[in-house]
């Protein structure tokens, strides 16, 4: 029997996410791979969930969203950035920021189309990139000061007669970094000047450290036109399992990606979108908490981590640490990682399944903050065992 996979999708296989996080169940290891908290969301919000489960609210919602969720969004959007959206036609609601993300570059990206990321980039990009028939043109992100950036002549090198989007993600996942307001005026000039469509993927727009701020690429001279913005509850508080996410954007586009989107789910989670559109309205005192516990728990990561040998980098927001492996021997991090649980009973992700230029990531591991104290002390104890 020939190979059922279409060719375009051969090479990508299992995510390295399932693959480590059924790792951790199969040796018992301590997940610090995949980046889902061990701590519940606010309590009212889960309560309004439930209730709405009991009373009813079970059926299909409408196919932008409900109504409360798409107006809670746009207020966020305008009271956090000034930026006013419509929404009846500018938001549309995704099941989770993947389908945001997906549904958008399959409706904006054909056969060779070029799109632009920033590497090492979320796995999901690359899929969908293929899944389009386009072609992904990376630009490495390397460390400079402490915290990892981007070659602005590496960027325009990059911006050709093909190029079709630019995917833009900050707070990055998984380096940490959170651009600029100078990076990203870079990067929205090539947009002005190859009248190029911008995604950006901003689902950890809340959760940045050390009074860093997250400034969305939407909000620079000529950008709000021409940005699909995209991002989720899941992380925002602590419920990654509901699967809400949004894009904002003008809209001719949220009805290209809404003409892609009705044909992968059509909608979902009416009781989750209701819950959600009251948290963005009542809990995001919660929010500030949660931000302020996880800066904690990233230091005590580091603190760890460099206990054990490792080089840490200290992110600006996101759920995640890079190590470098090299002070420990060791120059391989997918070798690393899969040995990791029985040499230390520990998880992480190699970090270079995110490049498209491997060498450029083969020495890093990243590790999650996103866990109780006591587990994150456990983690690191074990990992000293590396020394």
């Amino acid at each position: 029997m020939s190979e059922p996979l279409v060719s375009r999708m051969q090479g990508f296989g299992t995510t390295i996410f399932a693959e480590m996080t059924a790792l951790a169940v199969r040796t018992g290891a301590i997940n610090l791979g995949q980046g889902f908290p061990d701590s519940p969301g606010p309590q009212p919000m889960l309560e309004r969930a439930a209730a709405a489960i009991q009373g009813g609210d079970n059926q299909y919602p409408p196919g932008p969203g409900v109504p409360e969720l798409r107006e809670a969004v746009c207020r966020q959007r305008a009271q956090r950035y000034g930026l006013a959206y419509d929404p009846d036609g500018e938001i549309l609601v995704t099941v989770g920021a993947t389908e945001a993300i997906a549904a958008a570059i399959l409706a904006l990206a054909g056969p060779g189309d070029e799109v632009v990321v920033f590497e090492p980039y979320y796995d999901s990009y690359a899929a969908m990139i293929a899944l389009a028939g386009a072609v992904r043109r990376p630009v490495t992100l390397r460390p400079e000061g402490g915290r990892f950036t981007f070659d602005p002549d590496e960027l325009r090198a990059a911006v050709g007669p093909c190029t079709r989007l630019i995917l833009v993600n900050s707070p990055h996942n998984p380096m940490g970094t959170v651009f600029t307001r100078d990076e990203l005026e870079v990067i929205a000039a090539l947009c002005r000047e190859h009248d190029l469509t911008a995604v950006t993927d901003e689902v950890y727009e809340y959760l940045t450290f050390d009074g860093v701020e997250h400034v969305p690429l939407a909000c620079l001279e000529g950008m709000r036109e021409r940005t699909v913005a995209i991002s989720s509850a899941g992380k925002t508080f602590s419920v990654t399992g509901w699967k809400i996410g949004w894009v904002t954007a003008p809209a001719p586009y949220v009805r290209a990606v809404q003409t892609v989107k009705q044909f992968l789910t059509f909608t979902a989670s009416a009781p989750y979108q209701r819950a959600v559109a009251y948290a963005l309205e009542n809990e995001m005192a919660w929010v500030a908490e949660l931000r302020k516990s996880l800066e904690a728990k990233r230091d005590r990561l580091i603190t760890g981590l460099e206990a054990a040998g490792f080089t840490a980098f200290r992110p600006q927001g996101t759920y995640f640490v890079q190590a470098d492996i090299r002070p420990l021997g060791f120059a391989d991090g997918m070798e690393l990682a899969r040995a990791l649980p029985g040499r230390a009973g520990v998880v992480a992700i190699p970090s270079q399944v995110f490049y498209d230029h491997t060498e450029a990531g083969a020495h890093f591991l990243r590790f999650a903050f996103c866990k109780q104290d006591h587990v994150i002390d456990e983690a690191v104890a074990r990992l000293s065992r590396l020394r």
